[in-house]
């Protein structure tokens, strides 16, 4: 019997989590490991033809990277308190590519579909168009691991997609704020006219409508509803900003320590919670002079949501202060209905229009799962014989989309005091999103060990949950037997139609806007937790929830595992085989 190192593994996707799963993977010895990716050059949603002029994220410097590279510090590091950029991250996506992935890529190959192999064997036969050629061919593999994430396939309103455009003579560019690199100097130049209308609130949005303020173009964003935020007067100190003290504040699906107790099952201590968060609030409008009246103020609260934007501190050129200065138009609450008849305004649902020039879609992404497993490809492609239909039932039996089940057994499970007045949901209440193992295994493919997920975790720290997970599913292909998964497909849904009622319960409405390959599993504030249950171990009440959370807390995730597989483990290793158990 051939070892499971043996086997030929295909990443699909160069960014965070594909980088990281690519590198575990060949680093535990499996050498037979590919990935794909469309791009020209990696990083995912941080690759160079895909970030955007202006994008900051919401982490800062010594966050969102792996443990075998250090980060450079960026080069406004003080004025910004280390807030990192998109060519921060473009950057380190390339020289960690280079450095531990070299000839391990290949690029400009466009993933057409994913189905079963035909010959009954436990593997997979993945279509691909070579970009530079056109060809198409058929490649076979093992294993698969689906790194594609949340942020690959936009998301586009039926009443603003381009048809809809060139059907009411608008001539000037319409385009989503994920090709904003690509049509920039399009977009500047038709601005000049009567300006740009930017749809969406989040921070896309707000990234986009600041940098083109600054270009002296008028911008004005169109929204019902925004992102969540953090502001602080000065940058908070690692022991605040790097801890685990928010996370604490944070109630989880299990709390494991007597601290977590009090605070979400008391009364007392439900009442300091909430003010906390309620006092993060506040200092975060002050910080930025949002007025009492603003619809910025039109947002979930940051208990509450999952949709959060963490600002830093107040900067003169950042949108927060164009908007005070009046170089940004809120025209909100809106929402956009379409084209306007004159083919130079877009049509808002109370019958105003706004002039426009250009157009930025700034209206989030869909499942990037969807065109790889339900038949959807290119039209021009559907009449080749070589494209073999994919199964329209593989993604429903793998249950990887949206699907609904009544949680009614599940509720009133967690009776935390912090949960006692959830904010009502606008979604349906049996709709779940898809049946992930941990949010990396469909469930009901679990014991084929031939399939796995990294990225459909949502954090606030992608690098360290991405790390974790790469470990998790390196151990899961290798069958390590100090791995703990359920003995069924059937205990694997029963966790997950759990875990379902848990977000439901945790986030009542929160998840209703995020697509499938981005809400396998919530791991938000508490992501190093989720990845242990070794609290006990970093020291008393008093000091634990202030320790920062470092990379070397998992940069010897390999070796450990390894000593867990031979029996040779100490006790400090613990935390492997459970890395991402919280129930």
């Amino acid at each position: 019997m051939a070892p499971p190192t043996s086997a030929r593994i295909g990443v699909i996707g160069a960014g965070a989590a594909g980088l990281i799963t690519a590198h575990t993977l060949l680093q535990d010895g499996f050498q037979n490991v590919e990935v794909l990716t469309r791009d020209e050059t990696p990083g995912g949603v941080w690759a160079a033809s895909r970030i955007y002029p202006g994008l900051s994220i919401n982490n800062v410097h010594g966050e969102f990277r792996f443990s075998p590279l250090p980060m450079p510090p960026p080069a406004n590091f003080t004025v910004t308190g280390g807030r990192l950029s998109g060519d921060d991250m473009r950057m380190y996506m390339e020289t960690f590519a280079a450095k531990f992935l070299p000839g391990k890529i290949r690029y400009r190959t466009e993933i057409l579909s994913i189905r079963p192999s035909q010959d009954g064997a436990y593997s997979w036969t993945v279509t691909a168009r070579r970009l530079s050629s056109g060809n198409i061919e058929s490649i076979a593999y093992d294993k698969i691991v689906l790194c594609t994430g949340g942020c690959s396939a936009p998301k586009i309103p039926e009443q603003l997609t381009s048809e809809k455009a060139k059907l009411a003579g608008f001539t000037g560019p319409t385009l989503h704020s994920s090709q904003f690199r690509q049509k920039l100097d399009a977009v500047l130049k038709a601005g000049k006219n009567s300006g740009v209308v930017v749809v969406g609130g989040g921070k896309s949005a707000q990234d986009v409508a600041a940098y083109l303020a600054k270009y002296s173009i008028r911008v004005s964003m169109v929204f019902t509803t925004t992102d969540a935020v953090l502001a602080t007067p000065i940058p908070y100190p690692a022991m605040i900003r790097k801890s685990r003290l928010l996370s604490v504040l944070s109630p989880h699906v299990e709390l494991r320590t007597g601290l977590e107790r009090f605070l979400h099952t008391t009364w007392l201590g439900a009442h300091i919670v909430h003010a906390m968060w309620a006092f993060l609030t506040c200092v975060s409008f002050w910080v930025l002079s949002v007025p009492p009246n603003s619809p910025l103020r039109n947002a979930p609260g940051l208990f509450w949501t999952v949709s959060t934007n963490d600002e830093g501190t107040s900067r003169k050129d950042d949108f927060h202060t164009l908007v005070k200065d009046g170089k940004i138009e809120l025209v909100a609450p809106a929402r956009a209905a379409g084209y306007g008849a004159d083919g130079q305004s877009v049509l808002l649902e109370d019958g105003r229009t706004l002039p426009a020039s250009a157009i930025i879609l700034a209206t989030g992404f869909t499942s990037s799962w969807n065109g790889i497993f339900d038949g959807m490809r290119p039209a021009s492609l559907t009449t080749d014989s070589r494209l073999l239909p994919a199964s329209d039932a593989t993604i429903s039996v793998l249950r990887l989309g949206r699907s609904t089940a009544s949680l009614a057994s599940h509720e009133g499970h967690w009776k935390y005091a912090t949960l006692a007045r959830s904010p009502s949901s606008t979604s349906s209440h049996d709709q779940r999103g898809p049946s992930l193992y941990r949010g990396i295994v469909p469930a009901k493919n679990i014991t084929r060990r031939n399939l796995a997920v990294n990225g459909a975790i949502f954090t606030t720290n992608n690098g360290y949950i991405d790390e974790v997970t790469a470990h998790w599913i390196s151990s899961y292909f290798l069958e390590d037997s100090f791995l703990s998964l359920p003995s069924s497909p059937e205990d694997a849904m029963a966790w997950t139609d759990r875990n379902a009622a848990w977000l439901r319960t945790r986030y009542p409405d929160s998840l209703s806007y995020a697509n499938e390959s981005y809400s396998g599993d919530v791991a938000f504030w508490r992501y190093a937790q989720s990845s242990s249950t070794n609290d006990e171990e970093r020291g008393n009440v008093f000091t634990w929830p202030f320790k920062v959370i470092d990379l070397d807390e998992i940069k010897h995730l390999r070796e450990e595992r390894a000593a867990l597989r031979t029996g040779s483990s100490s006790s400090s290793s613990s935390k492997v085989s459970s890395a991402n158990k919280d129930q």
